[in-house]
């Protein structure tokens, strides 16, 4: 297994890559209550939608340990899932089975395109300073999770959107504390310390009695029989349909490239042209995963920010993502024992992430205007409108349009254009309000 996860290559083993994976596991393990949640506002069947949710997740990280052998994790994108549930479904009025029809094409479109190679071309035609933005982007994205998971940030009222949250709380102490903790342990290159951070912060919740433990650790899966294979196709080729497909595909299609580019430059997979070699697998994992997660009957998936955290915990290889498609696996039956981990547990190992993803602005251009303003549009628009993809949106759009007025469009590449025009095309097309 080693052999073929390349270890020595990696200069990496089965100890640090099980403990990354566990470590991603963990921050990302409340997608199994979330998503279901946020899907039931559409009329999907909330307990069915919790066993489409683990298999989707499990296929994908399955998906990319064997084929992409990176360590990234995917499951059922958020955002995506919100857009599903309050815009196509209750806003535009169409059927759950409709909307999930949309994606099966999305995906379809995705496949297509990677098989073709145009995906990974997109990808190597953005400039490393945008490609630095992303990784700061989300590092500072999964900061503000973060802060906002341990209560250190909550939200404020009217002309101060943010605040500081209640620091005599006895979570945010706690949270505060493990933060410490997770801190120590890394300056003192103690493997697993993200790990051993969220492991230590949940127990001194269970001890204040601020967690309660589950009364069953078994629990059997609910059947998957009232969303498998529910889609309506043909339902989608009514023409009022379209904008969907195209946002759903614009939405997943930028998250993709911002997250596999952001996380490659933390794990330093990327080449010395600023590229991730052989992006076409980790890309078509994805997609084919993106293709069969609304056949099992769930919404949108693809690599997530939250893998960061195995990556900072070492994780190198896809053994890290065949961890967490395993835990995923186990999580059928004891979803009570895994979902006990409180958010603000997690959430101080986003906020130790965040730090260490941002180490990749010293790649970007200061002097240069045109290419330091796309980067920071790309940043701040990521926080300020708390979506990944309308920052990548702004950059990618901003980049070629400031240097065409500049009188440096030679600089800009052939798929950078085409990246700006899906950009422009996606603002249009993208339901307002």
């Amino acid at each position: 297994m080693k052999f073929f996860f390349e270890f020595n290559r990696y200069n990496t083993s089965y100890r640090r890559e099980t403990l990354a994976g566990l470590t991603t596991f963990l921050t990302m393990a409340y997608i199994m209550v979330v998503n279901p949640s946020i899907l039931a506002v559409a009329g999907i069947p909330k307990d069915a939608q919790v066993t489409a949710t683990i298999l989707a997740a499990m296929i994908g990280c399955l998906m990319m340990a064997f084929w992409a052998k990176r360590p990234f994790a995917i499951a059922p994108y958020m955002g995506e899932n919100a857009f599903i549930a309050f815009v196509v479904v209750k806003g535009m009025g169409y059927s759950w089975q409709v909307a999930l029809g949309a994606v099966f094409w999305a995906g379809l479109v995705f496949i297509l395109l990677t098989v073709l190679k145009v995906r990974s071309w997109l990808a190597e035609s953005i400039p490393i300073s945008l490609k630095a933005s992303f990784a700061v982007g989300i590092g500072l994205f999964l900061t503000f999770i973060g802060l906002n998971e341990t209560g250190l940030v909550v939200l404020g009222v009217a002309g101060a959107p943010v605040r500081l949250g209640n620091i005599a709380q006895s979570s945010v102490l706690l949270a505060a504390g493990g933060f410490l903790l997770t801190v120590v342990l890394m300056a003192r290159k103690v493997n697993g310390a993200l790990l051993y951070g969220i492991v230590a912060t949940t127990t001194g919740s269970v001890l204040l009695g601020l967690t309660k433990l589950p009364t069953s650790l078994l629990s059997l899966p609910p059947s998957l029989e009232p969303i498998f294979l529910k889609l309506d196709i043909a339902g989608t080729l009514q023409p009022g349909v379209f904008p969907v497909v195209l946002v759903i595909f614009m939405m997943a299609f930028l998250d993709t490239i911002g997250t596999l580019i952001g996380l490659s430059m933390r794990a330093d997979l990327l080449d010395k042209n600023g590229n991730l070699p052989e992006i076409e697998r980790p890309m078509l994992a994805d997609a084919v995963a993106t293709t069969l997660a609304p056949l099992l009957g769930t919404t949108t998936t693809g690599a997530y920010i939250e893998s960061a955290a195995g990556i900072a915990a070492g994780g190198r290889t896809g053994f890290t993502a065949l961890v967490v498609a395993a835990l995923f696996g186990l999580s059928l039956f004891f979803a009570p024992l895994f979902t006990m981990v409180p958010g603000y547990a997690a959430g101080i190992a986003l906020v130790v992430i965040g730090a260490l993803m941002i180490q990749s602005v010293t790649r970007l251009d200061f002097d240069d205007l045109t290419e330091l303003m796309p980067a920071f549009l790309t940043i701040s628009l990521m926080i300020f409108t708390f979506n990944i993809g309308v920052g990548m949106t702004v950059g990618l759009f901003s980049y070629p349009l400031i240097k065409l007025c500049t009188g440096r469009a030679r600089e800009v590449s052939g798929g950078m254009w085409v990246l700006a025009a899906l950009s422009l095309v996606f603002f249009v097309v993208m339901p307002k309000g």
